[in-house]
């Protein structure tokens, strides 16, 4: 039996074939709106980044820098105050301590290395306070969300002992 076009291209024919569709529904739409939320994320997040970025490169420079001009109670201060630099110079902390403003007379405070992805980023923060109660101002360095507490012992900077460190938690009022 022959089959001719005529039988092949019958609407009867063509009719009894049933075409699948897809049973998608709202899933494909779920799927990509997730995907829209989360490029949209990731999108701002390294906006957000570079912008936090761009301003630490304003505030600190690079390296990160950050400057105290203080009286600390050293002998050189008759000619001015003392001036403390901290640095981030490829995620090694560095603290210049320029007594009197006498670059002479500098005395260096190396900090802890900083581990870790853009670590050679993070800027170095400080402040002064007299965490002993002896009556001279102690240096505090922030790193992130970190303080490093530096004791004033009259002619330079040290850190603190377990001691030391003891006497201060004792003297802090709500402990």
């Amino acid at each position: 039996m022959a089959v001719t076009s005529r039988e092949i291209r019958s609407p009867r024919r063509m009719s009894s074939i049933a075409v699948p569709r897809p049973a998608l529904g709202n899933s494909a739409y779920i799927v990509t709106g997730l995907l829209a939320v989360l490029a949209l994320y990731v999108l701002v997040s390294a906006l957000v980044g570079w912008g936090q970025t761009l301003l630490d490169d304003w505030r600190y420079g690079r390296p990160r820098t950050f400057h105290l001009t203080a009286e600390v109670g050293r002998a050189e201060e008759t000619v001015g105050p003392t001036r403390l630099i901290a640095m981030n110079l490829d995620r090694q902390v560095l603290i210049l301590e320029i007594p009197g403003g006498d670059v002479n007379k500098t005395r260096t405070i190396v900090g802890p290395y900083l581990v870790g992805a853009n670590e050679d980023l993070t800027p170095i923060t400080m402040r002064l306070a007299d965490m002993n109660s002896d009556g001279l101002s102690d240096l505090i360095v922030g790193i992130k969300n970190e303080e490093i507490v530096y004791l004033n012992r009259g002619d330079s900077f040290g850190l603190v002992t377990a001691e030391e460190r003891q006497q201060i938690l004792r003297q802090m009022p709500g402990r």
